[in-house]
C-alpha cells in the first residue's frame, strides 16, 4: 500500500464496538463546531481516525482540540502529558512532512487500537517506525493514549515483516471467545511459562505465522527463538499484562517485563480462527526511566 499523507487510510475492519451512526470520519473532518455537534453520535472508531487525520495530515489545531480532551492524559514517555504539547508539535510535524499508514483498527468498548507505520519520522526518533497507538474515549473525547513504537527492519526467516497479512475483522469469529483464549494464553504462556500448554492455544506445526523479526513461522522456530535470545543474556520475560483489546478475530496485548536486563515494554497482536492463535505481530521498546510526565508508559 502507498503512503499517505492525506486523509488517513482506514481499512475496512468493520463496524466499531458502538452502534452504527450515521457520522463518518469525514464528517468530523468538518469546521470545529460541526465536529462537536457530529461527536455525540460518532462511533469511537471514527473519533479516533478523525483525530488521528487532524493531527497528522491536516495539522488542525481546531480540530484536534475539539476531538481531543483538555485533559489528555500521555503514556508516551517522550511527550508531556496534556493536549497543548500536541498542539505545540503539529508545525513541526507538518514541516516533517511526516506520512503514515494505518494497517488494522480494533475498537472495544472506551479503547480504539491502531497498527501503523509512520515515515519521515525523525521526530519520533527514525526515519521509519511502526507502531500501536492506543486511545480510550470518554463522553465522544479522546481522553488517553498510549503508544509503542520500533523501526521496522529487515523481513523475518519467513519473509514476513511487522505489518503485513490479514487486515480484515472476521465478524463470525466472537470476541469474548478470543479474549478469552488470548487471557488463558497471556496468563499460562507469557507470565507463567508453561510452555507444555502452547498447543492449547496456539496452533501447532509450521501453521502459527510469525512477523517478529527475528523468529520464523511455526512453533519450532518460536522455541528456538527464545532459547536463542536467552542464550545471548537476552531473554524475554513478562511480568504484567495491563490491557487485553479485542474485537472479533484480533486481540492486542499490552504486557511490560523484561528483555535481558532492560524494563521493556511488550504490545503483541494475535489474530484468532478455529478456536487457536493462528497469527502473530508484535511491537517491542525499552521502557525509560524518565519520561517526560509522571503517568507512566502504561
Amino acid at each position: 500500500m502507498k503512503f499517505r499523507s492525506i486523509p488517513i487510510l482506514v481499512l475496512s475492519l468493520g463496524c466499531g464496538s458502538q452502534s452504527p451512526a450515521a457520522t463518518t470520519p469525514e464528517t468530523l473532518s468538518a469546521e470545529p463546531s460541526e465536529v462537536l455537534a457530529n461527536l455525540s453520535v460518532a462511533s469511537n472508531r471514527d473519533i479516533v481516525t478523525a483525530a488521528f487525520e487532524a493531527i497528522f495530515s491536516d495539522f488542525d489545531e481546531a480540530r484536534v482540540r475539539a476531538l481531543i480532551s483538555e485533559d489528555y492524559i500521555q503514556h508516551n514517555p517522550g511527550m508531556p502529558t496534556g493536549i497543548e504539547p500536541i498542539i505545540g508539535v503539529l508545525p513541526a510535524l507538518e514541516e516533517s512532512g511526516i506520512q503514515y499508514e494505518t494497517h488494522r483498527i480494533i475498537a472495544d468498548g472506551d479503547l480504539v487500537a491502531m497498527h501503523n507505520t509512520y515515515r519521515n519520522a525523525q521526530l519520533f526518533g527514525a526515519e521509519t517506525l511502526v507502531g500501536f497507538d492506543v486511545f480510550r474515549v470518554e463522553d465522544g473525547r479522546i481522553v488517553e493514549h498510549w503508544d509503542n513504537l520500533q523501526a521496522p527492519g529487515e523481513p523475518n526467516p519467513s519473509g514476513r515483516t511487522l505489518t503485513d497479512g490479514p487486515t480484515d475483522l472476521d465478524s463470525a469469529i466472537d470476541t469474548e471467545s478470543s479474549r478469552g483464549l488470548v487471557r488463558g494464553f497471556a496468563d499460562s504462556i507469557l507470565l507463567r511459562g508453561e510452555f507444555s500448554r502452547l498447543e492449547e492455544f496456539v496452533i501447532g506445526g509450521e501453521a502459527y505465522l510469525q512477523h517478529n523479526p527475528g523468529i520464523g513461522d511455526g512453533l519450532a522456530a518460536l522455541g528456538a527463538g527464545f532459547q536463542a535470545l536467552a542464550e545471548q543474556g537476552m531473554a524475554i520475560s513478562y511480568t504484567n499484562v495491563h490491557h487485553v483489546i479485542a474485537e472479533n478475530d484480533f486481540v492486542l496485548v499490552l504486557s511490560e517485563g523484561t528483555l535481558g536486563e532492560t524494563p521493556t515494554a511488550y504490545y503483541d497482536l494475535f489474530r484468532i480462527a478455529d478456536g487457536k492463535i493462528v497469527e502473530h505481530w508484535d511491537v517491542i521498546s525499552e521502557i525509560p526511566a524518565e519520561m517526560a510526565h509522571s503517568n507512566g508508559k502504561f
